[in-house]
Formats: C-alpha cells, sequence, structure tokens
C-alpha cells in the first residue's frame, strides 16, 4: 500500500507500518497538521519513497516482514540521499536494547506503542525543525563553499594551502597554470622540494619555512622558484601561518610569476635613464643659451678690471721710473692690480662653474651661499635691467641636498625674469629673494618681482614646453626649471601677491630629513602646470 494522502511543501513525513490499523492511526493524528504524508506497509516501497521524496522525519515500524524496521534504517543512513532524514523508530519493544541498536542505526528518536497522538505530533514536529534547519545550513555551506571555489578560481595569484611539514593541501587553478601542472598533481608534493633548486643545502632558510614552522608571516619579492618542468622563473611570495586555535597546522602562500614586471621595470628604468640623460642635455643647452644672452655683458664685467689692471701697472711703472718712487704708494698701487686680478679671477670662476656639465649626484649645499653665488651672477642682469636684487635669507636655514648648478641656473633664470618684468613696469623696487624653512623637511626659496604680472590665463600654462609670454622667448627655461626641481625632489610654483607683480617659488630638500620629497602645494597656491 502506498498513497500520499496530503500535499504540503513544508515538511514531507513518511509513515511506515506492516499494521494498516496503525498506519491510518498515524494518518489521522497527522493529517491536519499541515505535513505532506507518503505511506508505505514494506521496508522495500518505504525505501523507495524515501530516495524519490526525501522526506524530513520516518515513523518507522522495527517489526515488519521481510524487511524489518533496523534494516531500512540501515539502507536509509547508507544512502547519500536519503541519510539525513530523521527516524523515528515505532515500537511495542520497549528494552533497552532495542532502543540502542536502532539508535546505533542511525535513529533518531523513539516511541513506543501503542504512541500517544501527542507524543507523536510533538516528535515530529521537533525533528521536522531539526531537519529543515539541518538541511537549510547545509545548503548555506555549499552555497559558501561554491562562492569559495569561484573566487579561487578567479584570482590570478597562485595559491596553495600547506601543511605544518610543507606539503601541499590544496592548489587553486592559477598555481597549475603558474607551475604547469595540473592541480590533482600538485597536492601532496612537498612545496619545498618541488619548487627550490636549493632545499637540500639550506632548508632552515627556504621561503615559507619560516611560516610553516614557526608561525611567521613572511612577504619575498624576487625569489627564484621552480616548475615541475624543471623551469625556473622569478616569483613574489607572502605567506601567512594557518591557525586553529592558535595551534599551527602549516602555511597559505600566495605567489606570482613577476617575470614580465621585472621586465617592465628594466625598460621603465631604462627609460627613466634616457629621460634624465635628455633632461641633462636640455638644461645644458638652456644655459648655454642663457651664457649667450649674458656674453657682451660678461665681457663688459671682466673687461673693467683687466682695463683696471693695465691702467695700475702703467701708473706704477711711472712710478718706479722715478728717482725716489715711493715705495708706499707704489706698493698700494700693486695692492689694487692683485684685488683686481682677484676681481677678474672670480667673474672668470663663476662663468666656468655655471657652464660646466652638473655631476652626477646630489651635494650638501648651503642655500644662503648658493643664492649670494647667484646673485653676483647676475649683477650683468641688474646692470641691462637698471634693477636691483634684495636677498633675504636667515643664516640659521638647514642646507639642502640637490645639484648646485642646476639649482643655480633655476635661481638664475627666475632672477632675470623678474629683473626683465620689473623693468619691463618702469619699477624701481628691487626683485626680492628669500627663502624660508617650511615644515621640517622642505625650504622654499621665493623670487618676486614688482611688474606687471602675468595675465590669469597664463598661470596654468607657465611650466608647459614652449608656451612664453615673452616677445621673444623660447619658452623652455620655465619648463626646464621645473624638471630640474622636480629631479632634486623638490616643487615650483607660481604665486600672485595681491599687491600686484608676480612671485615664483621652488622647495628643495632638507638634507638631514628623512623620508618623502617635498609635497606640492595647494592648488590654491600653487599654480603649476
Amino acid at each position: 500500500m502506498t498513497e500520499v494522502v496530503s500535499e504540503n511543501s513544508e515538511v514531507t513525513v513518511l509513515l511506515v507500518d506492516d499494521n494498516p490499523q496503525n498506519l491510518k492511526v498515524l494518518y489521522e493524528t497527522l493529517k491536519d497538521k499541515g505535513y505532506r504524508l507518503l505511506i508505505a506497509n514494506e521496508g522495500e516501497k518505504a525505501l523507495d519513497l524515501a530516495h524519490r521524496h526525501q522526506p524530513e522525519v520516518i515513523l518507522l515500524d522495527i517489526m515488519m516482514p521481510e524487511m524489518d524496521g533496523y534494516e531500512v534504517c540501515e539502507r536509509l543512513k547508507a544512502d547519500p540521499e536519503t541519510a539525513d532524514c530523521a527516524v523515528v523508530f515505532l515500537s511495542a519493544l520497549d528494552d533497552l536494547q532495542a532502543k540502542v541498536k536502532g539508535f546505533s542505526l542511525g535513529g533518531a528518536d523513539y516511541i513506543s506503542k501503542p504512541f500517544q497522538s501527542l507524543e507523536v505530533i510533538a516528535r515530529v514536529k521537533t525533528h521536522a525543525r531539526v531537519i529543515r534547519l539541518e538541511r537549510e545550513l547545509q545548503a548555506r555551506n555549499r552555497e559558501l563553499q561554491g562562492d569559495q571555489t569561484r573566487i579561487l578560481n578567479s584570482i590570478s595569484e597562485g595559491i596553495y594551502g600547506l601543511d605544518e611539514n610543507g606539503v601541499i593541501e590544496f592548489a587553486n587553478p592559477a598555481a597549475a597554470e603558474i607551475m604547469r601542472c595540473p592541480v590533482e598533481e600538485l597536492i601532496g608534493r612537498n612545496f619545498f622540494e618541488a619548487h627550490f633548486a636549493t632545499c637540500g643545502e639550506c632548508p632552515d632558510k627556504l621561503p615559507v619555512q619560516t611560516t610553516c614552522c614557526q608561525g611567521m608571516a613572511e612577504s619575498q619579492r624576487n625569489i627564484r622558484m621552480v616548475r615541475m618542468d624543471g623551469s625556473g622563473f622569478p616569483a613574489e611570495y607572502r605567506s601567512t601561518p594557518k591557525l586553529d586555535n592558535d595551534e599551527l597546522h602549516g602555511a597559505v602562500v600566495v605567489f606570482r610569476d613577476i617575470t614580465a614586471e621585472l621586465e617592465n621595470e628594466a625598460a621603465l628604468e631604462e627609460a627613466r635613464e634616457l629621460v634624465q640623460e635628455q633632461r641633462d642635455q636640455l638644461a645644458h643647452a638652456s644655459r648655454l643659451t642663457t651664457m649667450g644672452e649674458m656674453a657682451a655683458g660678461f665681457a663688459h664685467e671682466v673687461n673693467q678690471p683687466l682695463t683696471a689692471i693695465t691702467n695700475y701697472a702703467r701708473v706704477s711703472k711711472r712710478m718706479m721710473s722715478k728717482e725716489n718712487p715711493d715705495l708706499g704708494l707704489l706698493g698700494e698701487t700693486l695692492d689694487k692690480i692683485e684685488a683686481q686680478s682677484h676681481r677678474a679671477s672670480e667673474i672668470i670662476r663663476r662663468i666656468r662653474r655655471f657652464m660646466k656639465k652638473p655631476a652626477t649626484g646630489k651635494e650638501v649645499i648651503s642655500v644662503p651661499a648658493l643664492l649670494e653665488d647667484t646673485r653676483q651672477f647676475a649683477e650683468v642682469d641688474m646692470r641691462n635691467n637698471e634693477g636691483g636684487i634684495e636677498l633675504s635669507v636667515p643664516d640659521s636655514l638647514p642646507d639642502v641636498a640637490a645639484d648646485p648648478i642646476q639649482v643655480q641656473q633655476v635661481a638664475l633664470n627666475l632672477i632675470r625674469n623678474a629683473l626683465e618684468a620689473t623693468r619691463s613696469a618702469d619699477a624701481s623696487t628691487p626683485v626680492e629673494v628669500t627663502a624660508e624653512l617650511v615644515g621640517s623637511s622642505c625650504v622654499r626659496v621665493r623670487v618676486r618681482d614688482h611688474g606687471i604680472g602675468l595675465p590669469v590665463d597664463a598661470e596654468d600654462k607657465l611650466f608647459l614646453p614652449f608656451y612664453t609670454t615673452k616677445d621673444e622667448g623660447m619658452g623652455i627655461g620655465l619648463a626646464t626649471c621645473r624638471s630640474l626641481i622636480q629631479a632634486q625632489g623638490g616643487d615650483i610654483g607660481f604665486e600672485r601677491p595681491e599687491d600686484g607683480g608676480a612671485c615664483f617659488y621652488f622647495t628643495l630638500p632638507v638634507a638631514s630629513a628623512d623620508g618623502a620629497p617635498c609635497a606640492p602645494e595647494s592648488a590654491s597656491n600653487a599654480r603649476e602646470a
């Protein structure tokens, strides 16, 4: 006899008894409780119904012909489709051994005959709820495991799960692809023996070894790993300990092949060196251009002491031709010759220093000394522009780390621009050159003029190559300045003073400061291209 007597999608209850009267009583007891009821009067039919419908609860009579309840229960638990069903035995056998046997075969409960309706209802309700919750939990676990699997399969980095001896317990598809070996052939291998050629030489110093043995996380870059086919590749890895209640159970290793990355880095470094070389050449060309523009002024600058030396020498010769020469006056004249010689020598020294190519690397330089040297160098421009330079630098200013020639080139460029701007506005106020410490790691140098200022639309283009506000300018001066200052780890920008004119500034890192280069100013203050 097999009959579906009620439909309810929530809970299915299978009633199994060879006694029709017992089945009727069970059915009457549960028919109005909202269960989907299935009925079987023998073991084989019960197994068939259970396999096809996976009921939550099975009320199973023990004493049945051909196949008793114990055997039905045993076969239910052996079948993965029905193993989680709650089997509640129904029997007039009330001895302890019968109950123990039932529980040992996987039974969940035991109801003695003749059973009470309320007891049956309560037991079925309890077991149905437990089974439903267990099945929901299992479904959720399967869903989570599926999500984890999809995540692991989608990760491009290789992942190994190792035990405390380094044996590979888990490998994701990316690990198999990197190692050029199926996942199933990686599982069970020793991580150290499989992937490190030096495994036998110094096993205690192998990557990940500390994580597996001592539970300490590791990370390394550009280590040599060996594939299963014997080929090697540079790798980066991170390993974290696998813990369970503070007990170490191995390590999880995430690694990747960085061959392409290292090649790109090498190419990038080569490109950087090329850019630096071109930047140095451009800076040198800019200095030559500046030197050409200043040649006439320097000729006049050098000619003055030479003329003075010639005149003093003639005077000395005349004094010496006298019968009783004034030796005191002669000595003073010779001192003036010596002073003018030093002056000419100093002018030539500054020219030669400015013209030479910068040495490789940075130096620790004094900002006051460098700016004073630059001011002297700009004397020709002061005369040409009928202007002046007012230098204000505190003696306590810390030294900076930079290339002095390149910094001097930038300062001179800004000062020359400021002198020209001042002259164009027919102003007589000197160009102001100041320096100050910003924070604890940067020195900022400002060059401020009182000229006509710059158009508003020029601010965003000032440091772009080939942009200029001068009629005869090439537009490479400020662009070169920016490259030079950025190469020193500094920043260059423009400020618009409230009382007119223009103010350019650049920053340089303090020599004794650690850490990052000088950060750019905010957009409101630093109108940088």
